[in-house]
This record gives structure tokens, C-alpha cells and sequence, in this order.
């Protein structure tokens, strides 16, 4: 009898088991994470996307207890690290973290498109942005944007300006600008932001789209003359600089912005933890102060206010690739 007992308790025991034990099975995102993360870089290290997955991984691994680890894959100006993101397995230990120049802009110059930004991946939250300036020679007799744009406009064709290279964040505003103003000003893309920037400098293009952060000490030193951003509303590192809406070219924005996102198909517990994280770290103060000393704008958003933004933005580089009839290189 006591034996027959003892049996039937051991089995009950198992019946018990075996679902929690299942669900573990199915559910391993329980216990994410688990093992190293990798965040795929579809960029050289050095650069702004580099660095800033660097500081949201080192947050991430400290606050996680696992190795968070930058992986630069760089070519097809962005296509081949987006590429293994979008190929992994959907577990959260391959991540994407990229630009829109390389996760947006650069399909849209393709055909067919290699991937959709939204729906081929799985966004998590988009860490922060920052407008492009409007720079010019200084040698240039104008004053602010209404000259320039006046200057232009009697010298159709006449002037130059430089990017670093066709399809990115600058080029676009540039020609973004050119549509809004009325005017003709020619591109010509250069390998890089800083024979883009030296050009400008040296009087071979007249107008470069930069970033504040980037451009900025150039301009303090008279090299080089801010005349507005491309943003709602002024930014506190160069108040002085006016936004495109003030100089009367309303609705005139372009962000570039860095984000985190995964394959598609992420579980939705592995998506929350991961989007709670990156809010988290983009909002510690030292990180924070980093931010906004160089001219970005902290963003922090849902999953859901990402892909929307997203969606949104290829509405509108696509109505100015076509409108210039903008050809990948």
C-alpha cells in the first residue's frame, strides 16, 4: 500500500512538472537574456552609430550581466549588416543598430527594394536624432538664408554643393531645400564627411548639409557659415542658428536618427524588455549629457511610435527621389 502511494504521489509529482517545464520550453524568453547579445553596426567604427551602440551595449551588459558585444559589418551602405539582422534567428541576440540613412533612405534608392524597413524587422526604439544644418562658405556675400537663396536664384546652375555621397542624409536635405527654395543648386558627392566639409571650406562647393555636432567648431572658427537647421524648433548647443520654418520654408525637417531593432518576429516579452532598456539607458543623465552636447535630440520611443515614424519618413525621401530622380550610385 504505502509503495502503491509513493508511486502515485511521484507520478502526480511529474504531471505537475511537466507543464511548467513546458512552458520553460516554449518560453525561452523568460529568461532572456541568457547569453552574449551582438549589435550588428552596418557602419566603420568611429562614426556617430558606431559610438552610440557602443554606449547603449556597455549600459545594456552592465545592467544585464551579459556580454553585449558591436559587431561592424560594413557594405552595401548598410545592406549587409541589416541583412544578417533581418536573416536571425528571433530570439533578441542579434540586434541592428543603424541609422536611417542605411535602414531607410538607402532601399528606397534600390528596385527592387532589398528589405522594408518596417515590416522586415522587428523596431524597438528609436535612440535619438539630430537635424541637419544648412552651411555655407563664408566667403559668400549673403548674410543669412533669404540672401542665399536670392544669390542662388540669379546664379541658376552657378553654384555647387558637396555631400558625402549620393543617397545619404545630407545629399537629401540638400535637395529637400533645393525643391522647397526654388533653387538650382548642383551635387556633387564626395567619399566621407570630411572631404565633404573640406570642400566647402576650400570654396569648391558653396553648400554642404551637415550636422551641428559635426560641423559646428568649423563654423565658430569662420570657416564655414551656419545658416539654419532643418528642425522644429532650436537647438540648444546653437541657439543663435535659426530653423528653416523661422526663414519662411515651413514644414522643412530632416532628421538623421539612430535606432535598435531586431529580425522580424521578436517575442513580444524579449521586445518590451529590450525597448524598456534603451529608454532607460538614452535617459541616464550621463548619457543624456552626451547627447545633448553634441546637438541630438534624445528620442526614446515605443516599438509602435517607431515603425510609425518610419513609415512616415519613407513617405517623404521618396517623394524627393523621385522628384530629383535620385539614382543609386
Amino acid at each position: 500500500m504505502n509503495a502503491a502511494r509513493l508511486c502515485w504521489r511521484y507520478l502526480l509529482a511529474i504531471a505537475f512538472a511537466l507543464p511548467a517545464g513546458f512552458a520553460l520550453a516554449q518560453a525561452p524568453e523568460a529568461a532572456y537574456p541568457s547569453r552574449p547579445i551582438r549589435f550588428i553596426v552596418p557602419f566603420p567604427p568611429g562614426g556617430p552609430t558606431d559610438l552610440y551602440a557602443r554606449v547603449i551595449a556597455q549600459k545594456m551588459q552592465e545592467s544585464w550581466g551579459q556580454p553585449v558585444l558591436v559587431d561592424n559589418r560594413v557594405g552595401g551602405t548598410g545592406q549587409v549588416g541589416s541583412s544578417m539582422v533581418m536573416q536571425a534567428p528571433p530570439d533578441g541576440y542579434t540586434l541592428l543598430f543603424t541609422s536611417n540613412s542605411a535602414h531607410v533612405i538607402s532601399p528606397l534608392l534600390r528596385n527592387p527594394q532589398p528589405f522594408d524597413a518596417v515590416k522586415d524587422f522587428s523596431p524597438i526604439s528609436m535612440a535619438l536624432k539630430y537635424p541637419m544644418y544648412l552651411l555655407i562658405n563664408p566667403a559668400l556675400p549673403a548674410k543669412n538664408l533669404a540672401e542665399f537663396i536670392a544669390l542662388a536664384k540669379a546664379r541658376p546652375g552657378a553654384l555647387n554643393y558637396s555631400s558625402v555621397g549620393i543617397g545619404s542624409g545630407g545629399h537629401l536635405a540638400c535637395e529637400m531645400f533645393n525643391i522647397a527654395a526654388g533653387t538650382n543648386i548642383v551635387h556633387v558627392p564626395y567619399k566621407g564627411a570630411a572631404p565633404a566639409q573640406a570642400a566647402l571650406v576650400a570654396g569648391e562647393a558653396q553648400m554642404f548639409c551637415d550636422s551641428v555636432g559635426n560641423s559646428q567648431q568649423m563654423v565658430a572658427a569662420g570657416k564655414m557659415r551656419g545658416l539654419a537647421v532643418f528642425a522644429d524648433q532650436r537647438l540648444s548647443a546653437v541657439p543663435e542658428v535659426p530653423t528653416m520654418g523661422e526663414m519662411g520654408l515651413q514644414g522643412l525637417a530632416a532628421y538623421i536618427w539612430l535606432g535598435l531593432l531586431g529580425p522580424p518576429g521578436l517575442p513580444a516579452p524579449v521586445l518590451a524588455k529590450l525597448n524598456a532598456e534603451v529608454v532607460k539607458i538614452m535617459n541616464l543623465p550621463d548619457v543624456r549629457e552626451r547627447a545633448l552636447k553634441g546637438s541630438n535630440v534624445i528620442v526614446a520611443n515605443t516599438p509602435e511610435q517607431f515603425a510609425r515614424e518610419m513609415r512616415e519618413e519613407q513617405g517623404l525621401w521618396m517623394q524627393v527621389i523621385k522628384t530629383k530622380n535620385i539614382k543609386p550610385e
